[in-house]
């Protein structure tokens, strides 16, 4: 009974497995299903993604030995060089130095990378295959920095034809030492030149040139200084020796800088010329007020110190002496002059003071005569004279007592009066003058002072402009 009973379900359980697998009968509902185009159910190939084996190579880059220059063993290979400037960063004083921006490209023509192709007339390639082949080792005599920029990649270009020539360009930034010479400065105009050499390769290998000449150049229009005016960009080209390597092709790009004048005129020229006027108001103000002459020497003085310590800091140390320096000090040492001056002007007034004062003491009885009256007086003079040019009337009869006390008044200020003028004609009437008024110094120093000064400004601008 079990054995029958297990192949029954046997059977039942084949029943319906052989049911499920007969495909189902789909219900009438009298419309007629078209059967659906097969491509509708393909996917679409990409014709671009299919590889059909190797590629064939146009630069048979593996095939050659690159580490040689192109026709080693044979003539010097000509590697024309242009040059386009596409700005000039930066001017430095201080460390003598100059940024510029350019692209540097080469020309030259390799046999090894020579294809054929009738479609093709040039293929481009950029950073990568430069690291594969040939290049000319170019670098800049005299630089300091320099680098080739990076963003977003390599600003790197190597185009071939398919005769073999050859075109490799590069954006580069560079910072050139540039010899400056100051002794003009701020009226100066500065020539500064970068220099491109072949580094291992000596005239016999590698033969640097202008591809065009003087057309190999380039600049852009925009290129502008803050300090400097650009007057002239041009090329030229000379060997350089080396006593251990030899004989090498170098370069230059010349171009020549002038300098702005008028940042200097309101910051350094025309401060230190209102200062040397400045220190000239003293001569308008009275001798006797000693607290504002000082002063104002003083304050000028030292205002002219911080005008040279300004310029000077912004300059390199040089050991020659620079044209805005010839200026500065020349009008510092007028300001200086104009202190002096008061010194001068204060002893004489001390000493005059001192003198009048010896004089009162010496002859006290002098005290009430005019000093008009009682500057000479000889044997000629009647006593009625006398007694007038003493201060007395006329009808004033002195004492014989009073009479030649002041007698011997009048003949020792006669004395002097005569020894004065004696002086006075050995030495120049004008001098004597001088010394015996103050006043006058003051006077003098008011026209010596600027017409001084505008001779010296008239000298110096023809000099230097």
């Amino acid at each position: 009974m079990p054995y029958f009973t297990r192949l029954i379900l046997f059977l039942f359980c084949l029943m319906v497995l052989v049911e499920s697998r007969k495909p189902k009968r789909k219900r009438w509902t009298g419309q007629v299903e078209m059967p659906k185009p097969s491509h509708l159910y393909k996917k679409n190939l990409d014709m671009t993604k299919i590889r059909k084996g190797k590629p064939q190579q146009l630069l048979r880059v593996d095939e050659h030995d690159f580490s040689m220059r192109p026709a080693f063993g044979g003539p010097a290979i000509p590697v024309g060089v242009d040059v386009q400037v596409e700005s000039l960063d930066s001017i430095s004083e201080v460390d003598m130095d100059f940024t510029m921006t350019l692209y540097l490209r080469h020309y030259w023509k390799d046999e090894r990378l020579a294809f054929s192709s009738a479609s093709n007339k040039s293929m481009t390639f950029d950073g990568r295959l430069v690291k594969k082949i040939w290049v000319p080792d170019v670098f800049f005599v005299h630089s300091k920095r320099s680098f080739t920029h990076d963003t977003t990649t390599d600003n790197i270009m190597l185009r071939v034809f398919p005769d073999g020539h050859v075109l490799y360009s590069m954006r580069i930034t560079v910072t050139a030492m540039c010899n400056m010479d100051f002794s003009h400065f701020p009226l100066d105009s500065q020539t500064c030149s970068l220099e491109l050499e072949s580094y291992a390769y000596t005239d016999e290998d590698l033969m640097l040139y202008w591809k065009n000449g003087d057309e190999s150049l380039k600049t852009d229009e925009k290129i502008s200084l803050s300090q400097f005016l650009i007057q002239k960009f041009h090329t030229t080209s000379r060997l350089a020796f080396y006593s251990s390597t030899g004989w090498y092709n170098r370069l230059y790009i010349n171009f020549t800088l002038r300098r702005h004048i008028f940042f200097f005129l309101l910051q350094t020229y025309f401060p230190a010329t209102l200062m040397v006027m400045l220190s000239w108001v003293s001569f308008w103000i009275d001798r006797r007020a000693v607290p504002a002459r000082v002063s104002l020497g003083i304050t000028t003085v030292l205002t002219m110190t911080t005008i040279i310590t300004g310029v000077n800091a912004s300059m390199p140390r040089v050991s020659y002496v620079k044209a805005v320096d010839i200026y500065l000090w020349v009008s510092f040492v007028f300001v200086f002059l104009s202190v002096l001056e008061y010194a001068a002007v204060n002893y004489l007034t001390t000493v005059q003071e001192r003198k009048e004062r010896k004089l009162r003491e010496k002859f006290p009885c002098m005290c009430g005569m005019l000093h008009s009256k009682t500057m000479m007086l000889d044997g000629s003079y009647s006593e009625s004279e006398a007694n007038s040019l003493a201060g007395y009337p006329r009808s004033h009869i002195l004492t014989e007592e009073e009479r030649q006390d002041k007698i011997v008044v009048h003949l020792g200020l006669s004395g002097e009066a005569n020894a004065a003028r004696k002086k006075g004609l050995l030495k120049g009437q004008m001098g004597f003058r001088i010394f015996q008024n103050t006043h006058a110094i003051d006077k003098y120093s008011r026209l010596i002072f600027p017409a001084s000064y505008i001779f010296f400004n008239l000298i110096y601008w023809s000099v230097f402009s």
